[in-house]
Protein backbone atom coordinates (compact mmCIF):
# COMPACT_ATOMS: atom_id res chain seq x y z
CA UNK A 1 0.00 0.00 0.00
CA UNK A 2 1.08 3.19 -0.90
CA UNK A 3 -0.30 6.92 -0.04
CA UNK A 4 -2.10 7.91 -3.39
CA UNK A 5 -3.04 11.73 -4.33
CA UNK A 6 -4.51 13.10 -6.89
CA UNK A 7 -4.22 16.81 -7.76
CA UNK A 8 -5.14 18.67 -10.56
CA UNK A 9 -1.26 18.53 -11.89
CA UNK A 10 -1.28 14.83 -11.62
CA UNK A 11 -0.82 12.13 -9.67
CA UNK A 12 1.52 11.67 -6.41
CA UNK A 13 2.71 8.16 -4.86
CA UNK A 14 4.29 8.05 -1.40
CA UNK A 15 5.48 4.74 -0.91
CA UNK A 16 5.77 3.16 2.69
CA UNK A 17 9.48 3.21 3.15
CA UNK A 18 9.14 6.94 3.18
CA UNK A 19 6.35 6.96 5.43
CA UNK A 20 8.23 4.60 7.81
CA UNK A 21 11.10 6.65 7.37
CA UNK A 22 9.23 10.15 8.30
CA UNK A 23 7.52 8.40 11.30
CA UNK A 24 11.05 6.90 12.48
CA UNK A 25 12.74 10.36 11.98
CA UNK A 26 9.92 12.55 13.63
CA UNK A 27 9.96 9.76 16.54
CA UNK A 28 13.83 10.05 17.10
CA UNK A 29 13.15 13.68 18.06
CA UNK A 30 11.65 12.60 20.96
CA UNK A 31 13.18 12.88 24.95
CA UNK A 32 14.17 9.03 26.35
CA UNK A 33 14.05 7.79 22.81
CA UNK A 34 17.28 5.78 22.36
CA UNK A 35 16.65 3.87 18.89
CA UNK A 36 14.50 1.62 16.69
CA UNK A 37 14.19 -2.39 17.20
CA UNK A 38 14.50 -4.47 14.71
CA UNK A 39 11.14 -6.27 13.93
CA UNK A 40 13.19 -8.84 12.31
CA UNK A 41 14.79 -9.80 15.54
CA UNK A 42 11.82 -10.13 17.84
CA UNK A 43 11.43 -14.10 17.31
CA UNK A 44 14.76 -14.77 18.48
CA UNK A 45 14.53 -12.84 21.98
CA UNK A 46 16.93 -10.19 21.08
CA UNK A 47 16.84 -6.53 20.36
CA UNK A 48 19.19 -4.71 17.82
CA UNK A 49 19.44 -1.18 18.35
CA UNK A 50 19.27 0.23 14.60
CA UNK A 51 21.05 3.03 13.07
CA UNK A 52 19.24 6.11 11.84
CA UNK A 53 20.01 4.94 8.31
CA UNK A 54 17.61 2.00 8.41
CA UNK A 55 15.00 3.20 10.84
CA UNK A 56 12.11 1.92 8.98
CA UNK A 57 13.17 -1.83 9.86
CA UNK A 58 12.01 -0.92 13.01
CA UNK A 59 8.73 0.44 11.76
CA UNK A 60 5.70 -1.41 10.21
CA UNK A 61 3.24 0.47 8.06
CA UNK A 62 -0.44 -1.19 6.90
CA UNK A 63 -4.14 -0.50 6.20
CA UNK A 64 -6.97 -2.23 8.41
CA UNK A 65 -10.56 -1.33 7.51
CA UNK A 66 -9.23 1.73 5.15
CA UNK A 67 -7.24 3.31 7.95
CA UNK A 68 -3.58 3.45 8.53
CA UNK A 69 -1.65 1.66 11.43
CA UNK A 70 1.63 2.57 12.63
CA UNK A 71 3.65 0.12 14.60
CA UNK A 72 6.68 0.87 16.26
CA UNK A 73 9.22 -1.07 18.24
CA UNK A 74 11.47 1.50 19.97
CA UNK A 75 13.74 1.20 22.49
CA UNK A 76 13.68 3.78 25.49
CA UNK A 77 16.46 5.29 28.07
CA UNK A 78 17.08 4.01 31.60
CA UNK A 79 15.59 6.30 33.95
CA UNK A 80 13.00 7.72 32.02
CA UNK A 81 9.11 6.85 32.17
CA UNK A 82 8.02 4.59 29.71
CA UNK A 83 4.62 5.94 29.36
CA UNK A 84 5.53 9.39 29.00
CA UNK A 85 8.00 8.33 26.35
CA UNK A 86 5.44 6.46 24.03
CA UNK A 87 2.72 8.69 24.63
CA UNK A 88 5.06 11.76 22.93
CA UNK A 89 6.47 9.66 20.64
CA UNK A 90 2.81 8.66 19.46
CA UNK A 91 1.99 12.36 19.60
CA UNK A 92 4.75 13.23 17.63
CA UNK A 93 4.86 10.69 14.59
CA UNK A 94 1.24 11.43 14.46
CA UNK A 95 1.93 15.20 13.93
CA UNK A 96 4.28 15.27 11.87
CA UNK A 97 3.17 12.72 8.91
CA UNK A 98 -0.09 14.72 9.11
CA UNK A 99 1.93 18.07 8.53
CA UNK A 100 4.55 16.58 5.97
CA UNK A 101 2.55 14.22 3.76
CA UNK A 102 -0.50 14.78 4.82
CA UNK A 103 -1.80 11.51 6.15
CA UNK A 104 -4.27 10.84 8.58
CA UNK A 105 -3.40 7.91 10.93
CA UNK A 106 -5.77 6.35 12.84
CA UNK A 107 -3.36 4.69 15.21
CA UNK A 108 0.40 4.40 16.20
CA UNK A 109 1.10 1.81 18.20
CA UNK A 110 4.57 1.49 20.07
CA UNK A 111 6.04 -1.72 21.35
CA UNK A 112 8.84 -1.01 24.06
CA UNK A 113 11.53 -3.84 23.26
CA UNK A 114 14.18 -3.11 25.64
CA UNK A 115 15.96 -0.31 28.13
CA UNK A 116 19.64 1.12 27.63
CA UNK A 117 21.22 3.28 29.30
CA UNK A 118 22.33 6.38 27.81
CA UNK A 119 25.79 7.84 27.55
CA UNK A 120 26.37 11.39 28.22
CA UNK A 121 29.53 12.43 26.77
Amino acid sequence: MSLEVSTELGQIQVANEVIATVAGIAAMDCYGLVGMASRSQLKDGITELLGRENLSKGIEVRTESGEVVIDLYIIVGYGTKISEVAHNVQSKVKYTLDQMIGLKVSQVNIYVQGVRLVNEE
